[in-house]
């Protein structure tokens, strides 16, 4: 029997978590047609490749994507291809590019959005998340993508960006987009409770939304309301609802976050496990650094952002609006806020990216440091560069414990997603999280083990999201490799120099297709949207 594509002489790493096994992996077509054991497979192949020993594995999937924009103006998505991923999930913490149904909302909404889910030259042609994903699929892209409904998209259709609760009838519409747009594909619910407009709702509304997960099993994804000062309450938030739908839950970038939480993962880990005790189906995702990466625009109060872009930016210029802006800041004046600029402290908040040439020597460096070139104090800094820059500006944000990463990361409900954003001088995250995981934790400090690694980046977060053919490295599967050489994969990606692709991942392969051969990206674009 022939099949296209035979790697032979393989360390096979199957996704389940199970110790490898020499062998060799045929695709036909699109799908993955042998699995066998040894040398002796007598097939033949349309093409061979001799892996002498490196490793092949269910291609990775990223379940914490921003790449919503950027697929359109880079459809390879190289930084993310070449770290051996091949299916990432879109429309998080809230934010998904459909539906799309507001009059005018698209300006203001890419606007809203611009420091997180990039810019794109192309026109906004669709409405619907089925819209959305066929321009996806007619532009082309080379990783298979998955997407989540998000919470402020839907509310934005509804109610604009008002900070109040909806009435029953505009809570009734909300609730129909939902499920419209898991109707249509969308593989689960997504929410960021600290980013507008999502930080205006209440439990019930919140509830009310995730509530129509259930007939379909598919998952409730949350940036919960604080990962800092207020985590508590809002894991608690976050868990009381999965118990009471009976949905699955992800939790979106495992962390404790700031120094008053440092030091505290066995009690964030002993609620995740408490959780499943009670019946929630509940995974959690982690990205291997100790800093985290946003829009700049999230270190702002609430109420700055109830009348859209240019209401912050009218915001902003008042000179008593500003002066209310730092005393909140300042004095931690307004409960439950994740006031992230506090908590982190203005020495840890770095720009990553701003979108003009005049601003861009503020690449990589901390507002405290802004502030001092200017003369100026943190939070004028921070908020001058946003009106300079019309809130397009995003940030990383020193502000996590390497021990704490490691106990996260340690646990078997905790997968990997990398949560970059594009632009600038991004978080390393963009280029460099998969093999981080490989070089740091699996052959230098031996925290995991080769197999359980990869576990966590293939088969625990499809199984987290659905992905029923993907994660596993199986006879019937959808046709995603990885082959890598584990003992010298390294992720190249600093702080300092974030964007540089890895070493070590030598082919990566998208639904039968060579997306990524000898190291560098063949510019073909096999990625398919999944819907299911």
């Amino acid at each position: 029997m022939a099949v296209d594509l035979l790697f032979e002489n393989a360390r096979i790493v199957d996704g389940t978590g199970a110790p490898w096994f020499r062998g060799a992996v045929g695709v036909t077509d699109d799908v993955i047609s042998h699995v066998i054991r040894g040398t002796d497979h007598g097939l033949d192949a349309d093409e061979r490749l001799d892996l002498d020993d490196a490793v092949v594995s269910p291609g990775f999937v990223d379940t914490h994507s921003h790449s919503d924009l950027e697929l359109f103006s880079d459809p390879t998505l190289s930084p993310k291809l070449r770290q051996g991923v091949t299916t990432e999930i879109l429309g998080q913490d809230g934010f998904s590019m459909a539906p799309m149904y507001r009059e005018g909302g698209t300006e203001e909404w890419a606007k809203q959005l611009g420091a997180l889910a990039g810019r794109s030259d192309r026109e906004w042609t669709w409405g619907s998340t089925t819209d959305y994903l066929d321009a996806v699929e007619g532009d082309g892209v080379a990783i298979n993508l998955a997407m989540l409904v998000g919470h402020g998209t839907v509310r934005f259709n509804v109610m604009g960006m008002a900070d109040r609760a909806p009435d029953d009838g505009e809570l009734a519409e909300m609730r129909e987009l939902v499920v419209e747009s898991l109707e249509e594909g969308a593989v689960g619910f997504s929410t960021g409770l600290i980013y507008t407009p999502c930080v205006y709702a209440g439990t019930e509304e919140v509830q009310a939304l995730a509530a129509e997960l259930a007939p379909y099993g598919r998952p409730f994804v949350a940036h919960v309301r604080s990962e800092g000062r207020w985590l508590w309450d809002a894991l608690d938030e976050f868990v009381d609802i999965g118990a009471e739908e009976g949905i699955p839950l992800h939790l979106s970038h495992f962390k404790v976050g700031g120094r008053m939480q440092q030091g505290k993962t066995d009690r964030a880990l002993g609620l995740v496990e408490t959780a499943r005790e009670r019946g929630v189906d509940l995974t959690a995702e982690q990205y291997p650094y100790t800093a985290g990466s946003t829009m700049l625009s999230a270190i702002l109060p609430p109420w700055v952002h109830a009348d859209g872009p240019e209401g912050t930016l009218e915001h902003l210029r008042d000179e008593a609006d500003r002066e209310r802006i730092r005393e909140e800041i300042t004095g931690w004046e307004i409960e439950g806020w994740e006031n992230i600029g506090a908590l982190t402290g203005w020495d840890g908040v770095v720009i990553a990216n701003v979108p003009s040439e005049e601003n861009e020597a503020y690449e990589g460096m901390s507002v405290a440091e802004i502030a001092a070139e200017r003369s100026t104090g943190p939070i004028d800094a921070a908020c001058d560069l946003l009106v300079e820059e019309e809130l397009g500006v995003s940030m990383i944000l020193h502000q996590l414990a390497e021990t704490d990463v490691r106990a996260i990361l340690s646990s078997e409900r905790v997968c990997v997603g990398s949560d970059g954003l594009f632009g600038g001088k991004p978080h390393p995250r963009v280029y460099g999280t998969f093999p981080r995981i490989l070089e740091k934790y699996v052959r230098e400090e031996n925290l995991l083990t080769l197999e359980e690694a990869i576990r966590k980046m293939t088969s625990l977060p499809a199984r987290a999201m659905g992905l029923g053919s993907k994660g596993v490295l199986r006879e019937g599967m959808d046709a995603d490799l990885v082959v890598l050489r584990p003992e010298v994969v390294e992720s190249r990606a600093t702080f300092e120099d974030p964007r540089r692709h890895p070493m070590g991942i030598d082919h990566v392969v998208v639904n039968g297709e060579f997306a990524v051969r000898d190291g560098e990206t063949t510019g073909d674009l096999p990625g398919r949207a999944v819907t299911k």
